[in-house]
Order: structure tokens, then C-alpha cells, then sequence
């Protein structure tokens, strides 16, 4: 399992330095801080809290595709797999062109990448490429379990 976190890993870098359209970032320094809170929320275990904090985000800022993503993260911890393809869904209509700059990954189970950005306007790494590898993660794993 370990050695599937580390492909993931490498894989969401690789993927993060394809060039996928105009630039965006998140240019609300209070959102920022409320993305990165809730990121610390989801990786001390804290789901619940987390999955609210996401829903202000997504209250202030609909269509947050990082908001978004993570949500689908949380999903995927709770086994909630077709929840999570929903958000991610969502998430990777909105992430083309959106760019942050990613803190730390938190690996969900094997399935999906949750991410902390840093507290700045606009990022290094392209969001949509990191969206579409947990998408296609997440869609293996239910025809999997269809099988």
C-alpha cells in the first residue's frame, strides 16, 4: 500500500506540470486560510468538521474547485465512492486553468488526493490534472467493486 501512496504521489506531481488553460487562482486570502484550516481538519481525522468548513467555502465561492475536491477526498474516506465521483465531477469542470500551490497531499485510502495549498494568491501547480488522476482513481476502484 505504501508503495501505491508513493505512484500516487509521483503521478499527481507529473500530471500537476501539464499546461490545461488560462490561469486562476484563489485570490481571497480569507478563503485561503479557511481551505488550508479545513485541509488540517481532514488530516487530523476531523471529517465532519472538515466537510463544513468546505460547504462555507463552496457558500462564499461556488464552484471551488479545490473546495470541491477535498470534498470528494472526504467521500472517499467515508466509503461513500459514488458521493465522491459526484464532487469530483464537479471539482474537474471547474479546475481547468485554476492554479494553487499545494502544501502538503493527503493520501485517502489509496483512491484520492486531498490537498493543502499554501497562503498565496496563485499557485505552481495546475489543479484539473490533480482532479482528473483522483477521478480516475475513484471510477477504477467502483468498477471494481462492480465486478
Amino acid at each position: 500500500m505504501q508503495r501505491q501512496s508513493w505512484q500516487i504521489v509521483v503521478m499527481a506531481a507529473a500530471l500537476s506540470l501539464a499546461l490545461v488553460g488560462p490561469v486562476r487562482g484563489q485570490a481571497d486570502a480569507g478563503l485561503t486560510k479557511m481551505l488550508v484550516e479545513s485541509y488540517d481538519l481532514l488530516e487530523a481525522g476531523k471529517l465532519a468538521e472538515a466537510q463544513k468548513i468546505y460547504e462555507q467555502i463552496l457558500k462564499q465561492d461556488p464552484g471551488n474547485p479545490l473546495a470541491l475536491n477535498n470534498l470528494g477526498a472526504i467521500k472517499v474516506k467515508e466509503n461513500k465512492l459514488p458521493e465522491a465521483l459526484a464532487y469530483l465531477s464537479q471539482a474537474q469542470d471547474r479546475a481547468r486553468g485554476y492554479k494553487i500551490k499545494v502544501n502538503r497531499v493527503c493520501d485517502m485510502q489509496g483512491l484520492c488526493l486531498a490537498f493543502r495549498p499554501l497562503e498565496a494568491v496563485y499557485g505552481n501547480q495546475y489543479l484539473a490534472p490533480l482532479v482528473q488522476l483522483n477521478l480516475s482513481l475513484v471510477r477504477s476502484k467502483l468498477a471494481e467493486e462492480k465486478k
